[in-house]
């Protein structure tokens, strides 16, 4: 078992190792089409659009891992994005860190009832979240035709608040250095804490980690609820980088989200992967997108282009799977042929 899990792990770093040789041959494509690409400015953009979807990324992982999985993440973050607009035409002088944890805070109720109803009421995740994603857009464009506002605009929210989305320390993006923070954060607390390392064996093998006493419901119940509030962190973030909302912010965004995980190496049947990985795959796909309308490929190819990533990436997995099954069988086989006779 050892020696799997060994291979296993080798094999994901593996594919960690592959995404950062793609993201070097698109860059390089990139600056050869237009040397700008990968000047100070340019990097800059490219980060920033990397950030939050990297935040997302991070919360999904925790969710895949435990062989789950969340489609509500864009309707979620539509719906704490159109908080902060709506706090601010409350208040112009709403405080920042009011309005983020406000973000957060309702992101983390979405989350806690996706899980709920998985970790509760037994309903699968696909079903469930593919469900809340439609009931959370009804009700961010409820929200929008009750209060009458149908966009929020950059002068209606405090310059405090478009000034931390669009800052930078020491020429690195706030967004950037939040979503760092929060990947340190999420990746010693899954190797470090025995709550992080039971994830993964919930993933693994559920039955099995309910027999060895590990509380499945509530550890799957808290990881819904964490990515909710990432979610509600980038919902946030998005605003004040953005600065113009309405209820129709992220759509479509959760396939952007499950590409990035699953591209990342994080195995969408569970018990493996990290969110380093999920977090560098976030930042290929941005960087594809980015490098498509320089390549000269239409920017409507950029689902195509994640749908495409994700179905290798899930083949590619699966057959990786396959492969240290059979593996392990061998290995099984050798051991009962080298065993002395009773």
């Amino acid at each position: 078992m050892t020696a799997t899990k060994t291979s296993t792990r080798s094999v994901f770093a593996g594919r960690e190792l592959g995404i950062v040789i793609a993201l070097v041959v698109v860059l390089v494509a990139a600056t050869i089409a237009r040397p700008s690409f990968l000047s100070g400015q340019g990097l800059h953009d490219l980060f920033l659009n990397a950030s939050i979807i990297a935040l997302l990324a991070i919360g999904q992982t925790l969710l895949v891992i435990t062989r789950n999985i969340d489609l509500s993440v864009g309707s979620v973050m539509g719906l704490t994005a159109f908080l902060s607009g709506q706090m601010f035409l409350g208040d112009p002088d709403t405080p920042v860190i009011v309005v983020v944890l406000a973000g957060i805070a309702l992101g983390a109720v979405c989350g806690a009832i996706n899980g709920a109803l998985v970790a509760i009421a037994k309903v699968p995740a696909l079903v469930v979240t593919l469900g809340t994603l439609y009931v959370f857009r009804g009700v961010d464009y409820a929200w929008a035709s009750a209060s009458d506002t149908q966009q929020v605009n950059a002068y209606q929210m405090s310059p405090d608040f478009l000034s931390f989305g669009s800052g930078a320390v020491l020429g690195v993006p706030n967004l950037t250095i939040i979503a760092l923070a929060v990947l340190a954060l999420a990746s010693y607390g899954l190797h470090n804490y025995r709550a992080g390392r039971e994830l993964y064996a919930i993933g693994s093998n559920p039955d099995a980690a309910r027999l060895a006493g590990i509380p499945t419901g509530r550890r799957v119940f808290g990881a819904f609820v964490i990515s909710g509030a990432l979610v509600g962190l980038g919902g946030v973030l998005h605003a004040a980088y953005f600065g113009t909302i309405n209820a129709s912010v992220g759509t479509g965004e959760e396939l952007s989200v499950v590409a990035a995980v699953v591209v990342g190496g994080v195995a969408i049947f569970g018990g493996s992967g990290t969110v380093v990985g999920a977090a560098l795959g976030a930042l290929l796909l941005t960087t594809v997108t980015s490098a498509l309308p320089i390549l000269g490929v239409p920017a409507f190819w950029q689902r195509a282009v994640d749908g495409a990533a994700l179905l290798v990436a899930i083949s590619l997995d699966r057959a990786v799977m396959v492969r240290l099954a059979a593996r392990l069988r061998e290995e099984r086989g050798r051991r009962r042929g080298t065993e002395p006779a009773p």
